[in-house]
């Protein structure tokens, strides 16, 4: 461990996120160490990350990996555990300067909560985290003085727009969607749909679950939930604005009309770069964005109709409560299925929207609370697919 190197934690190192972080990590090497790196089942990967790395410690959440893993780095000096507990603990351990949580779903809330705890800068890019427990995180942050920092491509571009205007008003934040690969396609069309079509996403490379996610705006969703925490704007300051090209990451309105927009290549590397080197921006040889080459930049707004995710998360926001949290357990699970072909892409919205009418709400919600809706609302929502 090198003294004036900043100490990095990967939470979900083999994810999208995860292996794109450590590129820049790699690029910057001189700047950053990974200290620790986890993953849930893809051990293979994550051998090969921790023999190049070298990190302190690795975790993998699938204990029947263990031995797999502790064998294969038996001879380097490398602390290895196993079970989501271990992850969790892996993400307070006080030598770390940032967590990056970049594990997917609901996975992430535990370990996020601890290293807030543990007074941990945090990079995130579990948008599931706020979308389930943003009241809860937000008070553990301020009780904690825990600064997050967005990864999120949309919530960095924000976060870059409000850098330097104090406390300047906002009017409203305007969240920019591709709109995915299945924007002008009908509701005909869409009953018939394939997993394999909706992995093709037009502009990002990204894992399974959010290209879904991203294909039928649930992550649009999300990320609307997400603002509102992130931001502290109420439910009516935020707007969706479809923008295909994905170069106009995000926007804000302030109180005197103007609008601030943050452009650049859809490439996720530059907002998990400046999470981590926040508030200093450093050199890169990414790719430049040629205004010769793309000189025509559209908007359009969202059809709630064909894409009803959308309606529905703007109403488990406005519900508050574990609401957002029974949309999160319910979309996890209709994925998962989707992903297998056992349910269709329009069904996905059916689902959820028969969950959200029949699941508990519980107005104030404990952490137990949000422990107790995911894993019954699960059970629910595999019930309503057989």
């Amino acid at each position: 461990m090198t003294e004036n190197k900043k100490q990095i934690a990967i939470l979900g190192s083999t994810g999208s996120i995860g292996t794109q972080a450590l590129e820049v990590i790699a690029e910057n090497d001189s700047l950053f160490e990974v200290y620790a790196l986890t993953a849930n089942n893809n051990v293979d990967l994550l051998i090969q990350q921790a023999q190049k790395f070298q990190p302190e410690m690795v975790a993998i959440a699938n204990e029947s990996l263990f031995q797999t893993l502790k064998t294969a780095l038996s001879d380097l000096p490398i602390k290895v555990f196993a079970g989501a507990d271990s992850i969790a603990q892996v993400a307070e351990m006080q030598p770390i300067d940032i967590v990056l949580t970049a594990m997917v779903g609901y996975s992430g809330l535990k370990p996020t909560i601890n290293a807030i705890k543990a007074g941990k800068k945090i990079a995130l890019a579990n948008k599931e985290t706020l979308v389930v427990a943003g009241e809860l995180i937000c008070e553990l942050a301020s009780k904690y003085n825990s600064q997050i920092i967005p990864v999120d491509s949309e919530h960095s571009a924000i976060f870059q727009c409000l850098a330097g205007e104090g406390n300047n008003p906002i009017e409203k934040l305007i969240l920019t969607a591709s709109g995915g690969p299945f924007r002008t396609k009908s509701m005909q069309e869409l009953e018939h749909v394939t997993s394999a079509q909706a992995l093709k996403h037009p502009n990002w490379d990204m894992g399974a679950k959010i290209t879904i996610d991203s294909a039928s705006l649930m992550n649009k969703g999300f990320e609307i939930i997400e603002a509102k925490w992130l931001f502290g704007v109420t439910p009516d300051q935020i707007e969706v604005v479809v923008h295909p090209q994905s170069i106009i990451h995000s926007m804000v309105q302030f109180a005197d009309g103007s609008i601030k927009a943050q452009l650049g290549m859809p490439d996720m590397k530059l907002p998990i770069q400046y999470a981590l080197t926040y508030p200093e921006r450093i050199k890169t040889n990414f790719p430049r964005f040629d205004f010769s080459v793309c000189s025509q930049f559209t908007f359009e707004r969202p059809d709630m109709e064909r894409f009803r995710n959308l309606e529905y998360a703007y109403y488990a926001m406005d519900k508050g409560g574990n609401m957002p949290c029974i949309l999160n357990a319910a979309n996890e699970v209709v994925v998962a299925e989707f992903l297998k072909d056992k349910i269709g892409f329009l069904q996905m919205s059916d689902i959820i929207e028969d969950v959200m009418g029949k699941a508990d709400f519980i107005a104030k919600p404990i952490y137990e609370d949000y422990v107790k809706t995911d894993a019954l609302v699960r059970i629910l929502t595999k019930e309503l697919i057989k």
